[in-house]
C-alpha cells in the first residue's frame, strides 16, 4: 500500500524538516523525488542520503517566490522527467508578532513565500499536469493550524497558513474533473530545525522553557515529529487517497480540539 513507483515528485523546501522527511518516505515507497531549495547545500545532503539508500533523487535550486525562476523549473523538471505527478508546497517562513509588531516588509515576506509560493508553484505545475498524458497529478500543501485558530502573535504567518487552506480548496473544486486532487495538511508545532532555530533567535536566554511549552501546547503533551507529518503527505499523494480532495488533514495533537 502506498506505494509511488514510477511518479515523479517535487518537493519544496526539502532540504530540512518535514520537507525532507517526506522526501525520504516517497523515495522509499518508489518515486523519483526532486529535492527543491533555496539552500543548495542542504538539498545536496538529503539527495545523497536517498541515492545511498538506493533511491532516485536530484537536487533543484529554487526560490519560491521568484515567479520566472519557478516557471524554467517546472519547464526543466518535465523535460527532464517527462512528466510531473506529485507536487508538495512546504517550503515557508514564519515571524513573530502580532499586527503592530509587524512591518510592511515582514508582512511581505512572509505573504511572498508561503502564499505567494504555493501559488506559484501549484500554477506552473498544473499547467503541465494538465497538458501530459495521462492528464493529472496531485498537490500537497503545508498549511498549519496558525491557519485555522489564531496563534499568539504570528500574525502574518496565521494569515498566509489561511491563504494556502483556502487556496488548496480553489484549486480542488476548480481541477476536480481534469485528475486534479488537491489537500492540504495543517501540522500542530513540529520539532523541527526550524523550530530549534525560532527559538535560538528569538528566546536565546531560555530556549529550553520554550521548547517544554511549545511541548506541552498540545493535548497530546509533545511536539510532532516530521515523519508524522510525512506519513500523512504520503498518503495523501497514493492511489488509495483517490477519493480525496480539498481537504484539510490536522495532526495536531489535540490542539484544535480543545
Amino acid at each position: 500500500m502506498f506505494r509511488l513507483d514510477n511518479k515523479v515528485a517535487l518537493i519544496t523546501g526539502a532540504g530540512s524538516g518535514i520537507g525532507r522527511e517526506i522526501a525520504l518516505l516517497y523515495a522509499k515507497q518508489g518515486a523519483r523525488v526532486l529535492i527543491a531549495d533555496i539552500n543548495l547545500e542542504a538539498a545536496n545532503q538529503v539527495v545523497s542520503e536517498i541515492q545511498s539508500q538506493e533511491g532516485i533523487a536530484f537536487t533543484v535550486s529554487l526560490n519560491v517566490a521568484d515567479e520566472e525562476q519557478v516557471r524554467s523549473t517546472f519547464e526543466q523538471v518535465v523535460q527532464d522527467h517527462e512528466r510531473l505527478d506529485i507536487l508538495v508546497n512546504n517550503a515557508g517562513v514564519s515571524h513573530v508578532g502580532n499586527v503592530l509588531e509587524t512591518s510592511l516588509e515582514d508582512w511581505q515576506r512572509v505573504m511572498t513565500v508561503n502564499a505567494g509560493g504555493v501559488f506559484l508553484c501549484s500554477k506552473y505545475a498544473l499547467v503541465h499536469m494538465l497538458a501530459q498524458k495521462p492528464q493529472g497529478g496531485v498537490l500537497v500543501n503545508i498549511a498549519s493550524v496558525a491557519g485555522m485558530i489564531a496563534v499568539d502573535r504570528r500574525f502574518p504567518y496565521g494569515a498566509s497558513k489561511g491563504a494556502v487552506i483556502s487556496m488548496t480548496r480553489s484549486i480542488a473544486i476548480d481541477f476536480v474533473d481534469r485528475g486534479i486532487r488537491a489537500n492540504a495538511i495543517c501540522p500542530g508545532t513540529v520539532h523541527t530545525p526550524f523550530v530549534e532555530g525560532f527559538l535560538a533567535r528569538n528566546f536565546p536566554d531560555n530556549k529550553d522553557e520554550m521548547r517544554q511549552q511549545l511541548h506541552a501546547r498540545q493535548p497530546i503533551g509533545r511536539m510532532g515529529r516530521p515523519d508524522e507529518i510525512a506519513s500523512a503527505a504520503l498518503y495523501l499523494a497514493s492511489d488509495e487517497a483517490a477519493f480525496v480532495t480539498g481537504s484539510t488533514l490536522v495532526i495536531d495533537g489535540g490542539w484544535t480540539a480543545k
